[in-house]
């Protein structure tokens, strides 16, 4: 249904800014596209520092904040420093709310140069998309919260200097419309979300005077589709493992043997199979399901969005969107073992595998890892000896909607995009989510994003939608300019 709205004076100024600055925000975005800010330790952080300093200069270059820096923290249990995150800050005035625009300015790896078509830095418009590393993941969300406040600041100096002109002119016009930022707005562009958000905890507890705020925009999500808009209110969360199996104290010949001892890889397949049940699901006791409401989602779109082969079939029971935002699911992500190219007449003595999890909202992540290491060992087939190390838990998230910051910002979405947002789930996790309700407990949280479904973010052919990029920007914007118009 569309949504129809009277669109307050200055909201109008709003628009007519982000459509004029359009064109260069995106160039603004290109640039920070050719930076190879990939956080992960095997490449040069050279890069990721120089993004981080690129996009202060950005905030510099607004000139509201008091405070704009380039900070790293510690990463946890350890003395090593996090990659550079950038922070900015301008305290509210007169009873003003203040507000904290997260993203990050780190990317993933871009993969194989020839599974692109074309040079994942070099970012390239086609068919109303920008293709890059990073495009959509995550560096669209920083300059959508650039491309907001900018938009913000400039329509209400416009709007002060033609209330000036009207009093000058003693028009008699109703000049009382507050053109002054007195928002509080902070910025948190962090560098190592791509890799865990090691520092993430230490940051927010090192800077904790610059980043409190009233409400928090995590914009790190994605939209329904490039003509809908979307608010993130449930996210699944995460437990990731490796598992070794061990059958012998060394290889044996696979023709002298074989029949009579099991070997790793045997008892590895049958101890994995155990995980699901005839349909796919999930069939670990003690994973649970979370109860929300979901939109209808086709198996059509399914497959269109996932490249699911022809006659393959999908797994699970249940509404596709309940599977992917309510319920378990649990993937094998690596293996270790002989490659085919090394592959000897032995049986194999160890294996070892990544067990990676998505656990329901509402699941405490230590009892789901507690109820998948004890299915595994109730499960070892032929006595096999389980080990079970490096685990990573992410708390999953469940938005509270009543509060005033989520229907200010459904209002935004629903006058910038002119159609009413979708409430989603997201079968993805953002485990550092917990640890800013952790931190801010009074702070309503909410997870935004610029992707859409065709986006590929971590993929070869990442892309941005660009008319999505502009009404991404168009709500931030007017978002503010709310809050600009609020109580705190």
């Amino acid at each position: 249904m569309d949504h129809q709205s009277t669109e307050h004076p200055l909201d109008a100024v709003v628009r007519e800014r982000v459509a004029a600055r359009f064109d260069a925000t995106v160039e603004e975005l290109s640039e920070l596209v050719r930076i190879p800010s990939v956080s992960w330790p095997a490449f040069d952080p050279a890069h990721v520092a120089h993004s981080a300093e690129a996009i202060a200069e950005q905030l510099r270059g607004l000139g509201i904040f008091d405070v704009v820096d380039v900070r790293r923290a510690p990463v946890e249990g350890g003395d090593e420093l996090g990659q550079p995150a950038v922070v900015a800050r301008r305290e509210p005035r007169n009873g003003r709310p203040t507000v904290l625009l997260y993203a990050h300015h780190d990317v993933q790896p871009p993969g194989k140069d020839e599974d692109w078509e074309t040079p994942p830095f070099e970012p390239t418009r086609r068919d109303g998309r920008l293709y890059g590393r990073g495009a959509a993941d995550d560096k669209a969300g920083v300059m959508s919260h650039i491309g907001a406040i900018r938009a913000l600041t400039e329509a209400l100096g416009a709007a002060g200097s033609h209330a000036e002109a009207l009093g000058a002119a003693g028009s008699g016009a109703n000049t009382d419309t507050n053109t002054d930022l007195d928002l509080g707005i902070a910025l948190f562009i962090e560098g190592e979300e791509e890799w865990a958000s090691q520092s993430f905890g230490n940051f927010l507890r090192e800077n904790r005077d610059l980043l409190a705020a009233d409400a928090i925009i995590v914009a790190d999500s994605s939209n329904w589709d490039v003509d809908t808009p979307a608010l993130t209110v449930a996210l699944r969360g995460a437990v990731a493992f490796n598992v070794t199996v061990e059958t012998l104290d060394r290889a044996s010949h696979s023709g002298m043997f074989g029949g009579a001892v099991p070997d790793a890889m045997l008892a590895t397949v049958r101890l994995l199979d155990s995980l699901w049940d005839a349909d796919g699901a999930v069939a670990v006791a003690g994973l649970h399901t979370a109860d929300l409401d979901v939109p209808v989602y086709s198996e059509a779109r399914l497959r269109e969005e996932t490249g699911l082969l022809d006659g393959v079939s999908p797994i699970g029971r249940g509404e596709i969107l309940s599977r992917l935002w309510a319920q378990p699911a649990i993937s094998i992500t690596g293996i270790d073992a002989p490659d085919v190219a090394n592959a000897s007449n032995t049986l194999v003595p160890r294996a070892r595998v990544r067990v990676s999890a998505r656990i329901a909202p509402g699941q405490d992540p230590e009892a789901a890892y507690a109820a998948i290491t004890r299915h595994l060992e109730a499960h070892a087939p032929f006595g096999a000896k389980l080990t079970f190390e490096d685990a990573g838990l992410g708390q999953a998230f469940q938005v509270d909607t009543s509060g005033w910051a989520v229907a200010e910002v459904r209002g935004a979405m629903a006058d910038a995009w002119g159609v009413a947002p979708v409430d989603i789930g997201v079968g993805g996790s953002i485990p550092f989510i917990a640890e800013l309700v952790e931190e801010f407990p009074s702070a309503q949280i909410l997870v935004t994003g610029v992707e859409d479904p065709d986006g590929r973010a971590h993929s070869p052919n990442e892309s941005l939608h660009l008319e999505t990029f502009r009404k991404s920007i168009l709500t931030e914007a007017l978002f503010l300019a709310r809050l600009n118009r609020r109580a705190g």
